[in-house]
C-alpha cells in the first residue's frame, strides 16, 4: 500500500523509548514528522537523530510534534542514543517507536505487507525501504512524504521550510513559489477568481502573467 497526500495516516499503538502511544492520540492538535530508519545503529541514521535533536526547538515553535521509528526494540533505541549523544552531541529528545512486528513499518507502505517475521535478524539492506518522512496535520492527515536512498542523509531543514509552507498555506488562500522561504512573496491560489481575490487581497498584485498573482507573504 503506498500512502497518498490527504489520506488518514494510519493510527496505530506502540511502545516509544517515552512510553505506550495511540498515534493519533500522542499527536492531539499538533503537527507531526514521523521519520523512520531501516536499523539502530547504522551510520547516516545516527547523524539524522542527531540533527533532529539539535533543532528539536524550531520544530517546537512551530507546533509540531517529533516521532522517529525503528524496526529494532526500544531498549536498543536506548542504547543508540548513548552512541548518537557521543558521536553527534545531541541524543534524542523525543520518542523512537519501537516496531519489532513490523506493524507500523508495513502500516505506512515502507515494508511489503506480506513482509513475514519480526525484525530478529534483519538487517539495515531488508529493510532499506524504511527511509520515510512524512509530515500529518492536527486533522491527522499526511501533509507530506518524502523517501530517502540509504546513501542519502535527510535534509530536515527542508522539512521545516516545507512545514512554513504547508501552514501558511493551510491559514491563507496562497500558495508558494520554488525557492520560497519564509517572508517571500506567495502566489494567491488558483482558486480563487479575481473577483474574490480582490476581497481577500486590496492592495492588489503584481501579474507577469494572468494566472501567476505574486503578493507579499500574509502575516
Amino acid at each position: 500500500m503506498t500512502l497518498r497526500i490527504g489520506e488518514t495516516a494510519p493510527d496505530f499503538e506502540a511502545d516509544t523509548t517515552e512510553g505506550h502511544i495511540k498515534f493519533h492520540d500522542w499527536i492531539g492538535d499538533s503537527w507531526a514528522v514521523l521519520f523512520s530508519h531501516p536499523k539502530d545503529f547504522t551510520p547516516i541514521c545516527t547523524t539524522e537523530l542527531g540533527y533532529m535533536a539539535r533543532i528539536k526547538p524550531e520544530f517546537d515553535k512551530r507546533n509540531v510534534k517529533i516521532i522517529g521509528i525503528s524496526v529494532d526494540p526500544t531498549d536498543r533505541h536506548a542504547k543508540w542514543a548513548e552512541d548518537i549523544k557521543e558521536t553527534q552531541g545531541y541524543a534524542p529528545n523525543y520518542p523512537m517507536i519501537g516496531d519489532t512486528d513490523l506493524k507500523v513499518a508495513k502500516a505506512y507502505g515502507m515494508l511489503p505487507a506480506e513482509t513475514a517475521g519480526s525484525s530478529e535478524g534483519r538487517t539495515a539492506a531488508d529493510n532499506q525501504t524504511v527511509r520515510n518522512v512524512f509530515v500529518i496535520g492536527p486533522d491527522k492527515k499526511i501533509k507530506l512524504v518524502l523517501v530517502y536512498p540509504m546513501t542519502t542523509g535527510r535534509n530536515f531543514d527542508e522539512v521545516l521550510r516545507v512545514i512554513d509552507s504547508l501552514q501558511l498555506t493551510a491559514k491563507y488562500k496562497v500558495a508558494t513559489p520554488a525557492q520560497w522561504k519564509q517572508g517571500d512573496d506567495v502566489i494567491i491560489a488558483g482558486s480563487l477568481s479575481d473577483d474574490d481575490a480582490k476581497k481577500v487581497f486590496p492592495n492588489g498584485w503584481k501579474a507577469p502573467k494572468p494566472y501567476i498573482r505574486i503578493v507579499p507573504q500574509p502575516k
